[in-house]
């Protein structure tokens, strides 16, 4: 492809634009992109199941995503860490895998791509995401981001193009995702968490104060994946000595 498709404006493009789906209630639609934009495709079924096959390279699986109770599917650990970090996000409050097909014509021949996953944003806000290690983007790879990320912006949705999370955020994500759940939200211990840690403290020196810390580590890894307690996830692994305060406070 000579990029051609890329060099006409996105809206003459979005007009071209079929869009295939699986709705919420199971039903298989197509039609216009144009016509359809508005469809809460964070409520759809995927499009295509998820290959798995004695050998295989990849890993695929489901992941029960807190932000909108459902399993949302993945095909490689790198989807699963993007989507675990979506569901970490608190602007997100709902998304779905392989949520639709793309189809157009780029002048020369018939074009297809499905994005990995959709999300919704609190303020209402659509967002695409694919999900590539760069290293693995080839170009034309490139071209159909570039296409879809044009698509999107003529439709009001976001675009993002997500590779390896780096380690440490990965490795924090990981282990906070594991107190995700609800059952890990314990009124009395949460509400002396957010006492506690109205000043900044070391982690375990404040859970300490609160109790046990086989009773309240759970919950107080909990209220860090809801990010109502805050700590640098970002740049180290979370321990013993890591600072934590309320979400409100800021960084210290």
């Amino acid at each position: 492809m000579d990029g051609s498709a890329l060099r006409i404006s996105a809206q003459e493009y979005a007009s071209g634009v079929e869009v295939g789906f699986v709705d919420a209630i199971g039903v298989e639609r197509s039609g216009p992109l144009a016509c359809w934009w508005g469809e809460p495709f964070e409520l759809a079924s995927p499009v295509r199941s998820f290959a798995a096959f004695k050998g295989q390279r990849n890993f695929t699986g489901e992941y029960w995503a807190a932000t909108s109770r459902t399993q949302v599917g993945y095909e490689s650990w790198v989807e699963r860490d993007a989507v675990m970090a979506l569901d970490f996000d608190p602007a997100v409050v709902a998304l779905a895998s392989q949520p639709f097909r793309l189809t157009w014509t780029d002048g020369e021949r018939e074009r297809g791509h499905t994005p990995d996953y959709f999300a919704r944003l609190l303020d209402g806000t659509g967002v695409v995401v694919d999900v590539r290690p760069e290293g693995l983007v080839d170009e034309d790879t490139a071209e159909v981001f570039a296409f879809t990320a044009r698509v999107c912006e003529e439709v009001g949705w976001q675009f993002r193009h997500v590779g390896d999370l780096h380690q440490p955020y990965r490795v924090n994500l990981r282990w906070l995702s594991r107190y995700r759940h609800g059952r890990c939200d314990r009124a009395p211990v949460a509400d002396r968490l957010r006492d506690v840690f109205a000043e900044s403290l070391p982690l375990l020196a404040g859970a300490e104060q609160v109790g046990d810390r086989l009773a309240v580590l759970p919950v107080l890894y909990h209220l860090l994946w809801r990010q109502e307690l805050s700590a640098d996830v970002m740049t180290a692994p979370l321990g013993a000595d890591t600072l934590v305060h309320l979400a409100s406070l800021g960084h210290p």
